[in-house]
């Protein structure tokens, strides 16, 4: 059988590996600074756990795993039922009881609620570990990818939401990608769907609204209208998903159109405070005023954010916001939340488009210690020396022509290569080769770290 992956998974080459660590230290440098502490939940969670949490389309993403056991006579009496629920897109616990995370965040909530006794709040936690969705791949979407979030807590300052704003723009400086982070607040969407009849239609009209880039104004309004929304609701819709121009303009345009309702005023004017704030703090930061942003899940309840990269053909980066009663989904009132997450796959392949990677990256191996068949203690000796300055070497695995052992050096790109054979063992020297240069000295073993630390 011929090898394959699972579609919508990859293999990460050490290349690839070190541009991805990169991009975690950058991240996780700028959590601790904020004051963020590290977490780490399981892989799978309880399938009611994930389930209703992140809307109908949602849902259907979520892989589910099947229960140990199925092939015992006694599991077989409903399988037949539980098999037909299971293709409806239903829950059944005779067939499934857990399921890989779709994010991080519903799992958040879930320590939270179950540990709130023993933590101290505001609780400032983040998380870098794979998440699983079984949509279907294309560039930029993978059905396994890396999530990086740092979520708050038990406040409802909107203090967070300013840093959460800036820990973006610091994030993107110091991975010098540029970017726009978009902004807009559930509290106005809420009110746009009471100006279309009431609050029951928030979720069709931000599931619809969450697709436009994907398939454009007239499915939105197409699936609006399925979604049981009239014409003239719709075309409120699409009046409010068209405001365009500058911060300024746009809410302008959201005070007058919706203005007259409470949720909205609410909405925009935490948005303005948090302008004024990131202005102020960070004046170079790009931080755009989006109607059109609706985050479709569920739980999102203020401040949403989603970050773009400029220049770049790809879909969000970056993505987050305000959701209050998040525990609340697991019997735990009043513990308010809010959150952002960055998409290191997506980053990755955006920074890889611009050549945007550090050059001193793929640095490895520094020196390569020749196997001249001499005693393999002396071979160890001289490697102990270099890795106890913290310069990184290989013995060459096995005495043979030394243009095999060039080549391995070549192959893999190591800079230096060491000999010491018997004439090097008699006057207690070593034989260097730099093999960028061509240049080739004789020293004490004692001065190889000073030489190759330059």
């Amino acid at each position: 059988m011929k090898p394959s992956l699972p579609q919508g998974t990859r293999d990460f080459s050490s290349a690839v590996l070190k541009k991805r660590n990169y991009i975690f230290g950058v991240i996780r440098n700028v959590f601790e600074l904020y004051g963020f502490e590290p977490l780490e939940t399981p892989a799978m969670e309880n399938i009611e756990t994930l389930m209703g949490k992140y809307g109908e389309e949602g849902d259907k993403l979520i892989f589910k795993i099947l229960n140990n056991g199925l092939h015992l006579p006694e599991k077989h009496s409903n399988a037949q039922r539980d098999f037909e629920q299971v293709l409806q897109g239903k829950t059944s616990k005779g067939i499934s009881e857990r399921a890989l995370r779709y994010d991080l965040t519903i799992p958040f909530a879930r320590y939270v609620a179950m540990n709130q006794g023993q933590l101290t709040f505001p609780f400032k936690r983040y998380q870098m570990q794979p998440v699983w969705r079984a949509d279907r791949p294309q560039r930029g979407r993978y059905r396994e990818f890396y999530q990086c979030d740092a979520d708050i807590a038990g406040s409802s300052s909107l203090l967070h939401e300013i840093e959460l704003a800036l820990i973006y723009s610091t994030v993107f400086n110091n991975l010098q990608l540029p970017v726009e982070i978009h902004i807009n607040n559930r509290k106005i969407l809420q009110a746009l769907a009471e100006k279309c009849g009431g609050t029951s239609h928030m979720m069709n009209i931000t599931i619809a609204i969450d697709k436009l880039d994907k398939i454009g104004m007239d499915k939105v309004k197409q699936e609006l209208r399925e979604r049981g929304l009239n014409e003239e609701r719709v075309a409120l819709v699409e009046k409010y998903i068209s405001i365009k121009g500058d911060n300024q303009t746009s809410i302008q345009q959201l005070s007058t159109l919706l203005g007259d309702i409470e949720s909205a005023k609410d909405g925009i004017n935490e948005i303005l405070e948090i302008l004024q704030a990131v202005n102020q703090t960070m004046p170079s930061t790009k931080i755009c005023v989006c109607p059109s942003l609706a985050r479709g899940l569920n739980y999102y309840t203020g401040t949403i954010f989603e970050v773009k990269a400029v220049g770049v053909e790809m879909g969000s980066i970056g993505g987050g916001g305000r959701y209050d009663d998040l525990t609340g989904l697991f019997g735990v009132k009043g513990i308010a939340g809010v959150g952002i997450s960055f998409g290191v796959d997506r980053i990755y392949d955006v920074l890889e488009e611009l050549n945007a990677f550090p050059e001193h990256l793929q640095a490895g191996t520094t020196a390569l210690i020749f196997n001249t068949g001499i005693d393999k203690s002396h071979l160890i000796n001289v490697a102990s020396l270099l890795r106890n300055h913290h310069i990184s070497c290989e013995i060459f695995h096995e005495a043979v022509k030394f243009d095999k052992q060039f080549k391995y050096a070549e192959k893999k790109q190591i800079p230096f290569i060491i000999i010491i054979g018997d004439e090097e063992l008699a006057k207690n020297t070593v034989t260097v080769k730099n093999l960028k240069t061509g240049k080739q000295d004789s020293i004490a073993p004692a001065s190889l770290p000073s030489m190759l630390s330059l």
